[in-house]
């Protein structure tokens, strides 16, 4: 079966409308664009029309290429200090001459929506609550779609990110999967995947996972997205997979529309545990 992420997130919207049309005021999200990537400008246009279909005000604040690290600093705190915003996010990537990490610092735990802040990533260790990278709340979402109890399951992620696969590995064992994560370094990397119940492919590499990785059965997600000749490619040769797979997400219309939908779910939360 095809687990289209594009049909679970409209449902998944239209809940969430409902929710911020009960609260007292709208949720607020604030992006800061460093520069003029058009990536990253396609991206939070994506995130503003979400914003929008569901009744989150959303900010953009732009920045020149050329600004200091002290200056995005400021920026950074004025957000923080803002009563009226509820969420935050630094688009990525930035430029080389500011240190990303102490820019991750600088945001607000509690507006942390993106859950790079390194306090959020210590709580999530931890298992308490915190924010998490939107992609692998997509990422369970999706498993959990399929019905099948993850308690139990062997599960392997494929790529150590600390966006994607560190995270994703932590949230999969709070619901007591056993996992495992393999690498570009990790030796018998097919002997691995080939036994896991639950298989996520998140190394950036077109088409890597053929049949053979893929135990019968499993259930696939795809968190790849690249660009091959002007079309949108996963990280799994989807055609050889599917017949084998007992369920398994496209690209597009996978995890990508998950992604965004967990956004405006991270910035519902960061309004309710402020007004709670």
């Amino acid at each position: 079966m095809i687990i289209y992420g594009s049909e679970v997130s409209k449902r998944f919207k239209e809940e969430m409308k409902n929710e911020v049309s009960s609260l007292n005021r709208a949720p607020s999200l604030c992006v800061i664009l460093v520069g003029d990537n058009p990536a990253s400008l396609s991206y939070i246009r994506g995130k503003e029309k979400a914003c929008n279909e569901i009744g989150i005000k959303f900010t953009l604040l732009k920045a020149d290429e050329n600004i200091s690290e002290e200056n995005l600093v400021k920026m950074v705190k004025d957000v923080n200090d803002d009563e009226s915003t509820d969420g935050l996010i630094v688009q990525m990537p930035l430029p080389k001459h500011i240190n990303t990490n102490r820019i991750m610092e600088m945001i607000d735990p509690s507006k942390d929506v993106d859950g790079l802040n390194p306090l959020n990533i210590g709580r999530m260790v931890l298992k308490e609550e915190c924010f998490v990278p939107c992609t692998p709340l997509g990422v369970m979402a999706l498993i959990k779609e399929t019905g099948v109890n993850i308690s139990g399951k062997r599960a392997v992620v494929m790529g150590r990110s600390a966006l994607v696969g560190i995270p994703l590995a932590h949230l999969l064992m709070k619901e007591n999967a056993t996992v495992t994560i393999v690498h570009s370094k990790t030796e018998n990397i097919k002997e691995i995947t080939s036994q896991a119940d639950i298989l996520v492919a998140a190394i950036g590499q077109s088409e890597f996972v053929k049949a053979d990785y893929v135990r019968e059965g499993a259930i696939v997600i795809d968190v790849g997205i690249n660009r091959i000749d002007g079309k949108l490619k996963g990280d799994v040769a989807f055609d050889e997979v599917e017949a084998k797979a007992s369920y398994i997400t496209p690209v597009p219309k996978g995890v990508g529309p998950m992604t965004v939908t967990m956004l405006l779910e991270n910035t519902i939360k960061a309004y309710k545990l402020k007004h709670d």
